[in-house]
Formats: C-alpha cells, structure tokens, sequence
C-alpha cells in the first residue's frame, strides 16, 4: 500500500463511484470491497469501503452517510496530452454533475476534478510575460479548456490578424 491514500467519503454510492472512475480511466482497476459487519454502522453486508486504483494512484471510497460532502477545495488534477484526451475526461466526467471555468469540472457523486493539457504549465510559465499573460487571460474564459485557442492566445493570433487587416 502507498503512503498517503485519498480517502473519500461518500453518503452511500461509494462502489457506483468507484465503478465509474475505473469505467473513465484506462489504467484503472477495482480493489477490494469490504462489508460492514454486525457493529455497523451501516446496515451488515452493505458496502463499507470500496478500493479501487487510477493511474497507479490507490484511493479507498467510504459509504460514511450523508455528514460530510465534497467541496472545491481539493480536486483532482487530470494531466492531458492532446485535446481529445481532454474532450474525453470532460465529458465523462461532467455527465450528470456541472462544469465550471478554467477545466474545473464536478462529477456526478460531487467530487472536483480539473481537466488541464500538460501544455498550459510551459505557456503560463513562458519568460515574456505578455505571452503569460495572453494565456491566463484566454485561459479565463473558458470552461473546458481549448489547446488551439491557448496556443492562439501565446502567439497572438488576434493581433496577427488584425494587423493583416
């Protein structure tokens, strides 16, 4: 078992979820599923905890009942190649939650996930600040984010093209 282990609470979908994470994700697998016993306090034989791993990454999911639930503080970064992979996350896992700016997303069972292409790290961190800038700006605008309009944005396209004019 690794170190440090997400381990989320779940009013009581805690096998559905964990069964539509390892349905989005190719790299993914089903782990144990553990009951309650006799001392509950769920009802004995329902799920207590589900295991389940993404991408190499343990994470344990527990129907605690409804006390506490999912906020935007934490979320779950998705590192994207290519804008089809992006397309893919979002729309899996937006399907029945809601989407928000900025590749943040929230799925169906209320956990935030941040949909992001790996190429966003090296244009906000460009050395020409203007570049940065235009990114960030672009970035802003969006909800699923866009690799074309990001890229347009650090080459300046809209001044390309009004210059052209």
């Amino acid at each position: 078992m690794q170190k440090i282990t997400p381990f989320l609470w779940f009013d009581s979908k805690a096998e559905e979820a964990a069964k539509f994470y390892t349905s989005i994700f190719k790299n993914s697998k089903l782990g144990q599923i553990r009951p309650y016993g006799e001392a509950g306090p769920g009802p004995k034989g329902s799920v207590l905890t589900v295991s389940f791993e993404i991408e190499g990454q343990e994470f344990v999911a527990l129907n605690g009942g409804p006390q506490f639930t999912f906020t935007p503080a934490i979320s779950f970064f998705v590192n994207c190649q290519t804008q089809e992979e992006v397309d893919g996350f979002w729309e899996k896992l937006s399907a029945g939650g809601r989407t928000n700016r900025c590749g943040w997303l929230q799925d169906k069972f209320g956990i935030s996930w941040q949909i992001v292409p790996a190429v966003l790290g090296r244009l906000l961190s460009d050395s020409d600040p203007a570049k940065a800038n235009r990114v960030m700006k672009a970035m802003l605008q969006m909800e699923k984010l866009d690799i074309r309009g990001l890229q347009e944005a650090y080459e300046d396209k809209a001044a390309s093209a009004r210059q052209g004019d």
